[in-house]
């Protein structure tokens, strides 16, 4: 599992029929620190994620191993909504913040 930021959505009018009921998100890499990086990826939603959540997804033959994406053809899925993240006794994300 990967973990990253949602910062948009693609829309896509025509494509692949085993496709056609997703929501496409743009995910942008974090590294260990939360530190933004300069990649993205398209992922499909399994989840119901939405633009500035923390996301976990998984990529390559992972990504198919969902209920969602079984035997589709998507190279990435958001599986997962991060309510907190901690490295090493630190905490480095909180969704929701007091």
């Amino acid at each position: 599992m990967l973990i990253g930021e949602v910062v948009g959505s693609v829309v896509s009018t025509r494509k692949d029929e085993q496709l056609e009921s997703f929501k496409l998100l743009v995910v942008q890499v974090r590294d260990h620190s939360n530190q933004p990086k300069d990649q993205y990826v398209v992922a499909v939603d399994a989840v119901g994620a939405g633009t500035g959540d923390l996301v976990l997804y998984a990529t390559g033959s992972s990504a198919r191993q969902t209920t969602t994406t079984k035997d589709r053809p998507c190279d990435a899925v958001v599986m997962a909504i991060v309510d907190s993240w901690d490295v090493g006794g630190d905490n480095v994300y909180e969704k929701w913040s007091s």
